[in-house]
């Protein structure tokens, strides 16, 4: 059985690997509101789950979970589980997650700006 040159070409393309840009890839990691916000609250300290759903009232307890669980998989944030009752769950910035810091503080920086820009 013999390929023609069309399905050869589409076999061809199937195989090659697509290659993302990096910021694609970031964008990919960090996309949405929610964990750009996380990442600026644990930018400083360590925080239980409760004053973290405080500091983020706009969000659900299930989204908070899902996108906390998203950074945790992507090793930038560390969840810490304490074997008490009741249950103690502190997150953090891990040494990786730490590297996203001045980033977040250019976010942080130009949202202010623009934000003056936009009140004139």
């Amino acid at each position: 059985m013999e390929i023609d040159k069309k399905e050869k070409q589409e076999i061809n393309i199937e195989e090659k690997e697509i290659v993302k840009c990096p910021v694609e890839t970031a964008i990919d990691v960090l996309a949405g509101k929610w964990k750009i916000l996380i990442l600026w609250y644990l930018r400083r300290d360590t925080l239980r789950f409760n004053e973290l759903q405080k500091l983020l009232p706009r969000t659900t307890q299930k989204m908070l979970i899902q996108k906390l669980r998203e950074l945790e998989k992507d090793g930038i944030v560390h969840r810490e589980v304490y074997p008490i009752v009741p249950p103690k769950v502190e997150y953090s910035l891990t040494s990786y997650g730490k590297t996203l810091k001045p980033i977040i503080k250019d976010l942080y920086l130009w949202g202010e700006i623009h934000k003056k820009k936009n009140d004139k």
